[in-house]
C-alpha cells in the first residue's frame, strides 16, 4: 500500500511524540493502520509525504542510490540572482560535504493554501519562489542549500517524490496511490 499525504506545517512525521507538551503527529489524520513514513519532512516543512506498509518500497523511495527526485516549491528571502541559481545547479558545499547538483529555477508564486502561522511579511525585504529538485535527502538539505547561496528559506513545500505528486490534496488530506 502507498499513501500520499499532504503534511501540514507543524506536524511531526511520526505517530507518537514524547515531548511535553506533545506536538501534532501523523496519528491525528485517520491514516490506515500499519503504515509509516517513507522519508521525512521537518515539522516546519509542508507537502507530500509518502507512507507505506512495504519496507522494500520504502527503501526504494528513500535510498539515495535509487535517485528518486524530490521536488520542492521554496519561498526564499531575497531576489535570486543567476549566479545563486547556478550555484544550486552545480551543487553546494555544506558542512557535511558537497551536495549533488540540483535542478533550480525561479517560478511565479504558486497557488497554495494559507500557512498557519503565516510567513512573516516584510515590506523592505523582497522574497521569491524557486522550484528545486534534488536526488538526495540529507537533513534539512534544501534549507541549508538556499541559505548557503544567500537565500534563506521562508516556506518549504514538497510537491513531488519521483512520479508521485501532491496534486489537489489539501493539508491533512491523504489518498491511496498504490
Amino acid at each position: 500500500m502507498l499513501i500520499a499525504f499532504n503534511k501540514p506545517y507543524g506536524v511531526l512525521c511520526q505517530f507518537t511524540d514524547r515531548s511535553t507538551p506533545p506536538r501534532p503527529t501523523l496519528a491525528g489524520f485517520g491514516l490506515p493502520p500499519d503504515v509509516y513514513a517513507a522519508g521525512r519532512l521537518d515539522h516546519d516543512s509542508e507537502g507530500l509525504l509518502l507512507l507505506t506498509d512495504d519496507g522494500g518500497l520504502a527503501h526504494r523511495l528513500t535510498d539515495p542510490r535509487h535517485k528518486q527526485p524530490k521536488t520542492y516549491w521554496v519561498q526564499v528571502e531575497g531576489d535570486p540572482q543567476p549566479a545563486q541559481l547556478d550555484m544550486l545547479r552545480r551543487g553546494v558545499d555544506l558542512n557535511d560535504g558537497p551536495t549533488r547538483p540540483a535542478r533550480a529555477q525561479r517560478i511565479d508564486a504558486p497557488s497554495l493554501w494559507p500557512r498557519d502561522p503565516p510567513v512573516r511579511f516584510r515590506k523592505t525585504v523582497p522574497d521569491a519562489w524557486l522550484e528545486i529538485e534534488i536526488t538526495e535527502g540529507r537533513n534539512r538539505q534544501v534549507r541549508r542549500m538556499t541559505a548557503a547561496v544567500g537565500l534563506p528559506t521562508l516556506r518549504l513545500v514538497r510537491i513531488a517524490v519521483g512520479p508521485h505528486r501532491l496534486d489537489g490534496l489539501a493539508p491533512g488530506e491523504w489518498r491511496r496511490i498504490g
